[in-house]
């Protein structure tokens, strides 16, 4: 069971909101070394300290992480983080902000 499950809706195609969660990746995997791969309609990555999956659906995204010992201290102002970044990421704007 995942320590940190979040579910955004969203209206992007299926093409833009793979879109936004490449360019994610792309810049987390530059910024703090994680490695990612798709799977499907799931991008599934991993770096020292957590791991996890994003999982694309028609009009729904689902982040699931597992987190570290390290981090499972700061769960719940990295669940209040990374909720404000899907939200801001899955909204009509994300392709030019992500």
């Amino acid at each position: 069971m995942p320590d940190i499950t979040l579910v955004e809706n969203h209206t992007l195609s299926p093409d833009d909101a793979r879109a936004v969660a490449q360019k994610v990746a792309d810049q987390m995997a530059a910024d703090y070394e994680m490695t990612y791969a798709w799977e499907g309609e799931v991008l599934a990555f991993r770096r020292s300290g957590f791991s996890g999956t994003l999982a694309l659906g028609e009009g729904r995204v689902q982040l699931d992480l597992d987190l570290g010992f390290m981090l499972k201290g700061f769960k719940t102002k990295i669940e209040q983080q990374v909720g404000a970044n899907m939200r801001k990421l899955f909204s009509g704007d994300a392709t030019e902000e992500a």
